[in-house]
């Protein structure tokens, strides 16, 4: 098989394969609207800049407000310094 006919059917499925991509992110990006337009409402209604899991946890908060360390701040060895800790017991061994 000659090089060109191996470039040319690379290319043409790599072409296929980003045509395939580009329509499933248009078609995700639809659906992510309309979740968006929910949580708008959520944060709006409560009074939150944005939702968070927890307030307490820096690295959970939006990565905009973080702290870029904040991940690796705790250890397993590491006394528990917030509150909502008290909530879970440690797993059973």
């Amino acid at each position: 098989m000659r090089p060109a006919l191996v470039f040319g059917l690379l290319l043409g499925m790599l072409l296929t394969l980003d045509g395939v991509l580009v329509a499933d992110g248009l078609s995700k990006r639809k659906a992510e609207d309309a979740t968006l337009a929910q949580l708008e409402a959520a944060t709006s209604a409560l009074g939150l800049t944005d939702l968070a899991v927890a307030t307490e946890a820096r690295y959970t908060r939006h990565p905009a407000v973080s702290d870029p360390m904040a991940p690796f701040m705790d250890h397993p060895g590491a006394i528990e310094h917030f509150p909502t800790g008290a909530f879970w017991l440690p797993p059973h061994r």
